[in-house]
């Protein structure tokens, strides 16, 4: 798999962790089957494109990177989805954190 590739499957793997975080709040405690059930389908999806990116991208790269967008991508299903928004101090989180994804995917070497 290429980098290129890599970095697709990774945005896939960030779309699944975001749907199961908003299935797994809709679920409300695993309590409702369809949204539990969605949740479940999405963790395993996200965890398996996951695994396929580590082949290519270091394992620390790759998590930092998917557990940083998925923050924001959580963020911005709330504050769509659930009329969650967010105050100024987590905002400047937010900007840190896509700061953080940044430096450590364009200047970052880890082998």
């Amino acid at each position: 798999m290429t980098n290129i590739t890599a970095y697709i499957v990774l945005i896939i793997a960030v779309i699944l962790g975001t749907a199961a975080n908003g299935f797994a709040k809709g679920a409300q405690g695993f309590t409702l089957l369809i949204p539990s059930i969605l949740t479940a389908i999405t963790i395993v999806g996200c965890m398996y494109t996951l695994s396929l990116v580590m082949k290519t991208i270091p394992v620390g790269i790759t998590y930092a990177s998917f557990a940083g967008l998925c923050i924001i991508a959580t963020t911005i299903v709330g504050m769509y989805k659930f009329n969650q928004m967010p105050d100024i101090y987590t905002i400047v989180g937010l900007v840190l954190i896509i700061a953080g994804v940044l430096i450590v995917n364009l200047l970052g070497k880890a082998n």
